[in-house]
């Protein structure tokens, strides 16, 4: 059994493009055109080339030695947050931005929470010379301002999403609507591994350079090119998709996805989707969904922007319903104690998307044997003003 998409768009029973008619045309020719492209050897010097000079490819595989000796365990962390513009969502917008140039396409939109993709984006525009516009919820503008002001120093037009939970959700609502609006000339460079087929895919591929890079190193370090688990924080789930892409069908390697509980499971104030989600349809993809009896999107919540969003990727529900994933979820409290133990442990300052993962340290018992490697999917400057609330700092 595979647990990689299927040739019509499919993880399992997830997945798929479910989409107006209006759309159609732009996801097709995405679909028709995007392993043909990306297959190219000029596409993938280029992709690679900007990878390795721009972003600053291969990020490290640093062994964790405070960490590993309190856990009794060998701990390595994935340095994706030494990528530039501080996450690991730039991987995504190279690829994504040197396709639309490819299929001839001049306008760039994007959706984003935290900021770091929008970062990404305007980022990318800026670097092509693309005009950029950027989705974000009115709430996330106010708890992301860093990130606000570096996309706007990059030229790109920040639209706030006045609708709904003023969220993520909200932001990627309306940049649909833009692009059904703006068919011809218009790009969506979506930011996780969510949407419509070919998206998720096409994300989750140009994040593979991660697990990768992951496989490289450890057999350089460790002398095996599988670790025992491999760990990282679902939001919609990019990071995780490239952590765990070259391990999905080698059950040997232990998938733990770490979900955002907010302030508990069952407190009304989360975020967790595969613990309260059922399957549903949310922007072009079946998948699972956190929704009412009545088929209502219920808003979820958590304190890190980037994992407050109702759903999770295809790829990843599948994950959940074959079991070849385990799922945990972690609360608030839990991940913004780690952000802040992981800074005085290793001298490392989390996103806090990214704290959500150490916490399965506390949740799970290791083997001093066992390789485990934490994908640090980002670094913690734009959550600072959070921190600092949070902690009294």
């Amino acid at each position: 059994m595979s647990y990689h998409v299927n040739e019509k768009g499919y993880y399992g029973e997830f997945g798929g493009a479910y989409i107006p008619e209006m759309l159609y045309p732009n996801v097709e020719e995405l679909r028709q055109q995007y392993l043909k492209i990306t297959a190219e050897p000029s596409f993938q010097e280029e992709f690679d080339a900007l990878l390795k000079d721009y972003v600053g490819r291969p990020t490290p595989l640093y062994f964790a030695e405070r960490l590993s000796a309190k856990y009794n365990t060998k701990i390595y962390l994935k340095r994706e947050d030494l990528c530039h513009t501080g996450a690991h969502k730039v991987n995504n917008t190279i690829g994504q931005i040197l396709l639309a140039k490819r299929l001839g396409k001049t306008r760039i939109i994007a959706e984003t929470g935290a900021g770091q993709h929008g970062v990404a984006t305007a980022t990318v525009c800026a670097l092509m010379g693309l005009q950029c516009i950027v989705y974000m919820g009115e709430i996330d503008i106010e708890r992301q301002a860093p990130n606000v002001a570096r996309m706007k120093m990059l030229g790109a037009e920040v639209r706030p999403a006045l609708s709904g939970s003023r969220t993520l959700k909200d932001a990627t609502n309306e940049a649909i609507r833009d692009w059904i609006n703006n068919p011809v000339d218009t790009y969506y460079i979506i930011g996780s591994v969510v949407g419509p087929h070919p998206y998720p895919d096409m994300v989750a591929r140009f994040q593979s350079v991660i697990s990768k890079e992951i496989k490289e190193q450890l057999l350089e370090k460790e002398g095996k090119e599988n670790p025992d688990y491999v760990i990282a924080c679902v939001g919609g789930g990019s990071n995780a998709a490239g952590a765990y892409y070259h391990f999905l069908d080698d059950e040997s390697v232990n998938i733990i996805a770490v979900e955002a509980a907010g302030l508990g499971v069952d407190s009304g104030e989360s975020a967790a989707t595969s613990a309260l989600g059922k399957v549903g349809v949310i922007h072009g993809s079946k998948t699972l969904l956190m929704q009412s009896l009545d088929g209502q999107i219920t808003e979820p919540y958590s304190i890190s922007a980037g994992l407050d969003y109702p759903g999770v990727g295809p790829m990843h529900a599948n994950l959940f319903a074959t079991g070849r994933a385990e799922f945990i979820s972690i609360t608030d409290e839990q991940a913004m104690n780690w952000g802040l133990k992981l800074s005085q442990m290793e001298g490392l300052i989390p996103a806090i998307e990214s704290a959500h993962a150490f916490a399965v340290l506390d949740q799970k018992q290791f083997k001093p044997t066992d390789v485990v490697v934490i994908n640090l999917s980002g670094r913690g400057d734009k959550d600072l003003n959070t921190y600092i609330d949070y902690f009294k700092l």
